[in-house]
């Protein structure tokens, strides 16, 4: 007599919250529509502090459960102090953030047990455009490449499929790989 042995896969995502929080904002579509803050303030140099509180979602105002902090500066090799990542490190940091939490979604409600995810993301630059060398070359990545290192119970082509599913669903893929209008201004 065959039996059959159901396995539990627990990424530590809560898949089915994600399901229902989808079909309640198929029905009341005003509640997706979410505001994110980031507070910013110069410490000295090339040094800020950058706070992250709340956020305007579900059709009001809402509190991470903790306040973040993050230091940017720019490395000595910039004649800076080197006092936190720099700004395009943060954006590298996102991206990898987005994407990998996506897998673990992903995994989750696949039934794709994973045993380690790990990212490597690399960013190409030629400085000469921001610091006024050459004004033809982009100050931004001339490219981005993102490398995983996957180990799940799955198939090469399953995982190839959480990846591209990632992929297609981050907001910060999407900010990174579009363009995004972005309006400036300044408050005396």
């Amino acid at each position: 007599m065959a039996t059959t042995t159901e396995t539990s896969v627990d990424n530590g995502v809560n898949v089915q919250a994600l399901l229902d929080a989808r079909a309640a904002l198929t029905e009341a579509p005003e509640g997706a529509k979410f505001i994110w803050r980031a507070n910013c303030k110069w410490v000295n140099g090339t040094h800020s502090h950058s706070l992250v509180k709340s956020f305007f979602g579900l059709g009001e105002e809402q509190n991470h459960i903790t306040e973040f902090s993050f230091d940017a500066d720019h490395p000595e090799v910039f004649a800076s102090a080197d006092k936190g990542a720099a700004p395009i490190e943060y954006v590298l940091v996102g991206l990898a953030s987005c994407l990998t939490a996506g897998i673990a979604a992903i995994a989750q409600h696949r039934g794709i047990q994973l045993r380690s995810v790990s990212a490597t993301l690399e960013g190409g630059m030629d400085i000469q455009g921001i610091l006024g060398i050459d004004s033809d070359v982009r100050n931004g990545f001339d490219g981005i490449k993102v490398s995983y290192q996957i180990d799940a119970d799955a198939s090469k082509a399953d995982i190839e499929a959480l990846v591209a599913q990632s992929q297609k669903r981050s907001a910060v893929f999407d900010i990174v790989a579009n363009p995004t209008n972005i309006t400036v201004e300044i408050n005396a």
